[in-house]
């Protein structure tokens, strides 16, 4: 099969790519060339790149038919998010290639009432990005349900792996956090800590893509979350993390007007945005009609990203244990 792959440099693409070359797939890369994968495998040697600025494209009319153009058998979308820019790619593709797969978020959820949420539970979603994923989803159903174009979209949770900084215990991107709980130091926690947030490791993700592909009947017109088997809680977390450094957690729980007061703005508008989802999305889906099944809980997705970070000077903790004594 003849796949093209938009965006394939990046946090999926880096484990997706070498996947279907290694395969037997035709892999082409569309993306700017501006970044490298985040990790290396031999498999890139034989990925075509194509060099394509979406954005720009996009903005003149012309991506479609540059997609087109490269005559793929299926497309992967890993950079789409809006749905205008989904129409357009739609109504290019359709008659010209046999299946698009686009990923989506679990974020097309609104906060939850009830875990945990499936793909066929209302979708009810806030702020800016998750609706967007949540129009472009149901965009891509009715396309499919109406006869035209055969699409899936996959929605993942907070993807880890090795190369780039994981969604932390608080549910931000503030290295503090890591280096308290290295420390044993006072971390504080808004509410109860309770609430839940549901990690994926990249190549778990690829492995849903690909599945995909490889099962167009069973993916046609469907959603699918692919995340971890579980998701944790703050609480959770934050012991699991503690505990990488053989550390026990020191909390101290606090109100969110304290919490705020107390950690930078962005730090604590990231946490708001995703504790207050508290997300725990099923895979019985993805798991039953595609057969995916991943190989990495939650905590050892997040543990393997910051081994990579402690061990490349890009986060100022020791190694996690259970690396050092591997």
């Amino acid at each position: 099969m003849r796949v093209a792959v938009i965006g394939g440099s990046g946090h999926i693409g880096t484990f997706l790519l070498p996947r279907l070359v290694r395969a037997g797939h035709t892999v082409l890369n569309l993306s700017r060339g501006a970044h490298r994968p985040y990790a290396p495998d031999p498999a890139w040697s034989d990925v075509e790149q194509v060099r394509v600025d979406r954005q720009a494209e996009d903005a003149a009319g012309t991506f479609p038919a540059t997609v087109a153009r490269l005559a793929p058998d299926a497309v992967v979308d890993l950079i789409c998010f809006t749905e205008a820019s989904a129409r357009m790619l739609v109504d290019g593709l359709r008659g010209r290639t046999g299946h698009l797969v686009h990923c989506g978020s679990i974020w097309m959820h609104g906060p939850s009432t009830t875990i945990p949420v499936t793909e066929d539970d209302p979708l009810q979603p806030v702020g800016e990005y998750g609706t967007a994923k949540a129009a472009i989803a149901r965009l891509l159903q009715a396309e499919t349900a109406s006869g035209g174009l055969t699409t899936t979209s996959l929605h993942p949770g907070h993807i880890s792996g090795p190369g780039w900084a994981p969604i932390n215990p608080l549910g931000n991107l503030d290295p503090d956090v890591w280096q308290r709980l290295a420390k044993g130091e006072e971390v504080l926690v808004p509410g109860l800590g309770t609430e839940l947030m549901h990690h994926v490791h990249a190549d778990d993700v690829a492995q849903a893509f690909e599945l995909a592909l490889n099962r167009p009947e069973a993916a046609a017109g469907q959603m699918f979350h692919t995340v971890a088997p579980r998701a944790m809680t703050v609480r959770g977390y934050l012991q699991l993390a503690a505990g990488w450094f053989d550390r026990e957690p020191v909390l101290r729980h606090v109100s969110w007007p304290e919490y705020r007061a107390a950690t930078p703005a962005p730090f604590a508008d990231q946490s708001w945005d995703h504790l207050w989802r508290n997300h725990y999305a099923s895979i019985e889906k993805a798991r039953t009609r595609l057969g995916y099944l991943p190989a990495y809980e939650p905590q050892d997705a997040v543990r393997e990203a910051v081994t990579w970070l402690a061990e490349h000077g890009q986060l100022d903790v020791p190694v996690p244990a259970a690396a050092r004594r591997g």
